[in-house]
């Protein structure tokens, strides 16, 4: 029987907005699943099991763009923008927010090169967003902060090995960040990014350090999503990877539908959990769950139908 799992965000960013009538006696009959741990890793990894233990998103990302991965350790170093307050500086643009092209990674990458190729951890950038750093795979390297975590907050509690600065490793990345920011503070393509109403690419941000996993399994046999790294994660599983629909359609199979940007409630309603729910009451679904960033989530099944004195769950508010 067919089984469908939607990603949700965290519940509070769907907070204040209400449910339509369907959903919200469907949700107010579902059984709660068992809190879990918080955060988009978290979840992610409840769909996806990797050995050895982990989080290599930069491997994993990497086999995707450009399908060398297994040969060297990676990490990230993504283009991102870095504003200075008066109490230090701040994340403040990454990845779709920096809005970046071919031209930029031409007139950038070329100044990064000989620090990071004299260091011996050649830089490239097969796509303009996602750009990486070849290491031997023996490396050992400080704990990264990933980039979502650190948005809109103070940069010094985040960087890399800031909780290791005393050891040899969290200084050197320290200290390859210093000169990376102060080659692409220096440089002139950053003048014309401004003056076309776009962030400077003052910054780098490493993450996702490691090498690439010796297995990725999932229980999902399709994975719908426009999200890089779950698009990865897929791959890796050997699932059928395919872009995120419009709207909900189930075949006779397990499967991931990634919503985890929605914040709209009256389009979730509409095109994903009512679709869902007719599906569930003709038996063409066995059963829908719902996984929301912050751990919490939801189990919907057609027998639930009958439990008349459960009230409706009309939104997200606590």
């Amino acid at each position: 029987m067919a089984v469908a799992t939607l990603l949700l965000p965290s519940c509070s960013r769907l907070a204040g907005q209400r449910w339509s009538a369907p959903v919200a006696r469907a949700l107010g009959r579902a059984d709660r699943s068992p809190a879990s741990a918080p955060g988009e890793r978290q979840q992610l990894l409840r769909h996806f099991d990797l050995l050895p233990r982990g989080w290599p998103a930069a491997a994993l990302t990497r086999q995707q763009d450009a399908d060398d991965a297994y040969l060297s350790a990676w990490v990230r170093a993504d283009p991102v923008y870095v504003r200075p307050d008066i109490n230090g500086a701040r994340l403040l643009a990454h990845g779709e927010g920096m809005q970046l092209g071919i031209e930029d990674v031409e007139a950038l990458l070329p100044a990064l090169r000989p620090m990071f190729g004299d260091t011996g951890f050649p830089i490239d950038a097969p796509s303009p967003q996602r750009w990486y750093l070849q290491l031997p795979k023996e490396v050992r390297l400080p704990t990264f902060a990933e980039p979502a975590d650190a948005l809109g907050a103070d940069l010094f509690e985040h960087l890399p090995g800031i909780d290791q600065c005393t050891s040899p490793e969290g200084r050197r990345w320290r200290a390859l960040l210093s000169e990376a920011q102060v080659v692409l503070h220096n440089h002139p393509w950053n003048a014309q990014r401004v003056a076309a109403s776009k962030p400077p690419v003052n910054s780098l941000w490493f993450w996702g350090g490691g090498v690439l996993p010796d297995h990725v399994s999932s229980k999902h046999r399709h994975v719908h999503s426009d999200d890089d790294l779950l698009r990865a994660l897929g791959l890796a599983a050997k699932t059928q990877v395919a872009s995120l629909p419009a709207q909900f359609a189930m075949t006779n199979e397990v499967a991931l539908f990634d919503l985890r940007r929605a914040r709209d409630v009256a389009a979730l309603s509409r095109d994903w959990l009512e679709p869902a729910l007719s599906a569930l009451l003709h038996g063409r679904l066995g059963s829908l769950r719902l996984d929301a960033e912050d751990g919490s989530g939801f189990v919907l099944e057609r027998r639930q139908r009958w439990r008349f004195w459960r009230k409706p769950l009309s939104s997200f508010d606590v």
